[in-house]
């Protein structure tokens, strides 16, 4: 159960004091009369007496659905338990404890009549029970809140009018308890013989309350003296077989205590007498008191009702568990599975009778929209068809604005590459005039032709000079072609030049100059230099280089491509 989210209060349960406790919030107080209350989570304990325990190995290969029964059977047989007798059965992982083949787990062995019978007179009170632990189970709550953070092994020792205990945890886990002989009214027994005078039990446990081992009598002082070293005696012999059994070498230390309240110079004299570190068994848990000192157990098992059930051990003996909701009784189920077939009998033909009647409001309020939308449709269908016949006028205004639009941005490029990218031929003419004057070559005569108004004939152009010549067609007229031995040389550097553009993707604008000299040298340092100078701007070719015997010197054709 998840009592911090479904409960409002908690109520604690001694089944030998008969005493309760509520706490709600931080606060906790005593309740002479408890009663039931469905928002109130109810717990109580079994002290030693109330249960075995033992520490019980398995086999690593026993599968987790057969643990319980695999701990069963062996516990009756390790134990030797009546086999007539259906004990109750709980235990807890001993996580502390490693072995390579084994699990080993604590074990919790209580008789039902034990549960019967000694809740009998709080079932009577609170009618249920959502929680009963075995009481050394309750000190995990010391180290999930961390009242105890220290590391190591730790002893815990408390007096009860009924039992006292002696509880080993290790590392914060639990490892051994035992039921000490001398409980408070053992040690009320004991302490009379000592003394040999009666006194009443109610006035012992106010004089270890209040006064302690610092009583003002000295005779009493003596006995109490006398009485606990028989105790811490006894509980010597059990730290000396704890220690060995489960290979304890030092207590970090003993907390020690009673619950009739802290016994002034216990812990210095359990210190004294056993040789370990003793501190009073008495924590601050939090709770807002207004009634005196409450014993540590109910404070414990508050502190352990307000826990996650991973942060504490899960060992539950209750068999006084709170009835299950209405809906998850035999009765209730009965209940309510008739109460569903008569409402289902009455309801069918109602049912049928109100759906017809909600059919026809909603045919009604549908025809009433459907009017109301067709004649939306029809107002919307026509503003579409004006719109569209509109878009469709529009378009065909903006393809007529786009024709003229391009026509005039084709025009005013054309012009403004006429104005910015148009050659000046006669400053062209200047600059190759001057560079012919330059290398003693004459200008016979120069054409011009723009390739874009006037298509290439590849049949009329003049053949393009590839190597020395071989031809004679020009002879007739007084041309001789140049022999091998007098151009080879000025061929080999215009090669070098790489004047030879094979890529024929140059501007339109073509000049064609016929020119003369007296050497060949002559037109081929022309042609180097303006290789040089303007290559940039022209594509060189020179097409035509031939001997005119008439006038004694060297013609050739030149040609430059605007690029």
């Amino acid at each position: 159960m998840r009592k911090q989210i479904t409960f409002t209060s908690t109520i604690s349960a001694d089944p030998y004091q008969k005493d309760f406790y509520v706490s709600s919030l931080n606060s906790i107080s005593s309740v002479a009369s408890p009663s039931f209350s469905k928002q109130q989570y109810a717990l109580s304990f079994l002290n030693t007496k109330g249960f075995i325990s033992a520490l019980i190995g398995i086999s690593k290969n026993v599968p987790d659905d057969d643990v319980h029964d695999a701990l069963e059977n062996k516990v009756y047989e390790e134990l030797a338990l009546d086999m007539a007798i259906e004990y109750n059965i709980q235990y807890v992982e001993a996580t502390n404890r490693i072995s390579e083949s084994e699990r080993f787990y604590h074990i919790f062995v209580v008789d039902p009549l034990t549960l019967e019978e000694g809740f009998s007179s709080v079932i009577e009170s609170i009618k249920y029970l959502d929680q009963i632990i075995p009481i050394p189970l309750l000190l995990k709550s010391l180290y999930t809140k961390e009242l105890i953070d220290s590391g190591g092994a730790h002893a815990f020792i408390y007096f009860q009018e009924d039992d006292a205990f002696f509880t080993v945890y290790n590392e914060q886990e639990f490892v051994y308890t035992k039921s000490l002989k001398y409980s408070l009214k053992q040690m009320h027994e004991h302490f009379c013989e000592l003394l040999g005078e009666s006194i009443d039990l109610t006035n012992f446990k106010n004089i270890l309350a209040s006064q302690g081992f610092h009583t003002s009598n000295p005779e009493y002082q003596k006995k109490f003296l006398k009485l606990f070293g028989e105790i811490f005696l006894h509980i010597n012999d059990v730290i000396t077989y704890t220690k060995r059994a489960f290979e304890i070498k030092q207590f970090a230390a003993i907390y020690i205590g009673a619950s009739t309240g802290v016994i002034d110079g216990l812990d210095e004299y359990a210190q004294t007498y056993l040789g370990v570190k003793a501190e009073p068994f008495n924590f601050d848990y939090g709770f807002n008191t207004t009634q005196g000192y409450v014993d540590q157990i109910h404070q414990l098992m508050h502190l352990y009702g307000r826990l996650e059930e991973h942060e504490r051990y899960e060992c539950n003996f209750t068999i006084f568990h709170r009835p299950p909701p209405f809906a998850k009784r035999d009765s209730g189920k009965l209940i309510l599975v008739t109460a569903a077939a008569l409402i289902t009998a009455l309801l069918y033909p109602g049912t049928y009778w109100v759906l017809s009647y909600i059919e026809e409001f909603h045919y009604a309020l549908m025809k009433q929209e459907y009017e109301h939308v067709h004649i939306e449709k029809m107002t919307r269908e026509s503003m579409v068809n004006v719109k569209l016949a509109n878009k469709s006028l529009a378009q065909s205004f903006l393809d007529k604005e786009q024709t003229a639009y391009k026509q005039k941005k084709d025009t005013l490029i054309q012009i403004h590459d006429k104005k910015v990218n148009y050659p000046m031929k006669a400053k062209i003419l200047t600059e190759f005039t001057r560079s012919f004057n330059q290398y003693d070559v004459k200008l016979r005569s120069l054409s011009y032709r723009d390739m874009r108004t006037m298509p290439q004939d590849e049949n009329t152009s003049l053949k393009q000079y590839h190597g020395p010549f071989e031809d004679t067609e020009h002879a007739t007229n007084g041309l001789i072609p140049i022999g091998a031995k007098d151009f080879n040389q000025s061929y080999a550097d215009l090669k070098q030049l790489d004047y030879y553009n094979k890529d024929r993707n140059l501007s339109a604008k073509e000049f064609t100059f016929i020119l003369s000299a007296p050497k060949t040298q002559n037109i081929t340092d022309l042609l180097k230099h303006l290789m040089t100078t303007k290559n940039d701007a022209y594509h060189f070719s020179l097409h035509l280089v031939s001997y005119d015997t008439n006038s004694s010197s060297y013609l050739s054709e030149l040609k430059a491509v605007l690029r």
